[in-house]
């Protein structure tokens, strides 16, 4: 078993008789299935759709204090805490900030010794193991505690490549994509069975009219790794922009209609010169050419 301690992440604690409902009106998850040692994966998005934040949450032991514990990129935390603060109006909720104290452990290929008090499996996808929220201190000492060889979090960033899950401000920019486009819709990232949250008008209509034109998906680079953002060209059009690497594999936010009629024709693709190819190209000919923007 690995585990990777990662110093891009933060938690932000909702805490109060009226924390569940609450969040649960703002974020693309079901916060009402929530309970301790179970996660799941969500957004909070503008009222376009757009997403602003996404993130992890479990709900905290009462050992613990109880409450809402969103596991959160760290650079967004403070504007999170204060992006929930601004929809507080007369919601008996508490809201912090705790990233100075608690971060995050990411644990994956093995089972669990045993298992951390605020330990919850990864909701998007199961070869990405486990998150556990600890102050960074005791990163080898939790390492230690589960069975896990402590490891540098770029070898986390990677297998999260090879699961092709994108991390937002390097796959896709916060205020600028839709879920589906950094494939939520596929990770378990949005409860299309509950009621009402911000953005939910967006997010249902492409839901239900059909597939989205833009997608998140996995490439292999033949060379040195473009920079993430860097355009994706087939001859000379446009089909996406790279997002993050990690050796041979990356992601890349690809128009899904553009790229498939450029593997059809056998046009190659570049991004900065470099060549890249679709790790799935059979399976993005076979995908419906139904689009919604």
């Amino acid at each position: 078993m690995k585990a990777a301690f990662l110093p891009d992440r933060g938690v932000v604690k909702v805490s109060g008789d009226g924390a569940r409902d609450f969040l649960n009106g703002l974020v693309t998850t079901d916060v009402a299935l929530l309970r301790p040692h179970l996660g799941r994966f969500g957004a909070l998005l503008t009222p376009q759709g757009k997403i602003i934040v996404d993130f992890l949450i479990t709900e905290a032991p009462a050992g613990h204090g109880g409450g809402f514990l969103i596991d959160c990129p760290r650079a967004l935390a403070q504007s999170l805490a204060d992006k929930l603060g601004f929809y507080k109006l007369r919601a008996k909720v508490g809201i912090e900030n705790l990233s100075d104290n608690l971060g995050v452990l990411a644990a994956w290929d093995g089972d669990f010794a045993i298992k951390p008090d605020l330990a919850f499996a990864d909701p998007r996808n199961a070869t990405l193991g486990w998150r556990i929220l600890i102050p960074s201190e005791l990163a080898q000492k939790v390492a230690d505690l589960i069975g896990a060889d402590l490891v540098e979090s770029a070898a986390y960033d990677a297998h999260r490549i090879a699961s092709v899950v994108p991390r937002g401000g390097l796959d896709f920019m916060y205020g600028d994509a839709f879920p589906h486009e950094t494939n939520m819709d596929r990770l378990n990232g949005v409860d299309f069975d509950k009621g009402c949250y911000v953005g939910q008008e967006v997010v249902s209509r492409m839901q239900h009219r059909g597939t989205a034109r833009t997608r998140t998906v996995r490439v292999m680079v033949d060379g040195p790794a473009p920079e993430p953002g860097a355009v994706i060209l087939a001859g000379d059009k446009s089909v996406g922009t790279m997002g993050s690497t990690a050796g041979d594999e990356g992601l890349a936010l690809i128009r899904v209609d553009r790229a498939a009629d450029a593997v059809a024709a056998g046009v190659p693709l570049t991004a900065g010169g470099i060549a890249i190819r679709l790790a799935e190209a059979d399976q993005l000919l076979a995908a419906p050419k139904q689009t919604v923007a």
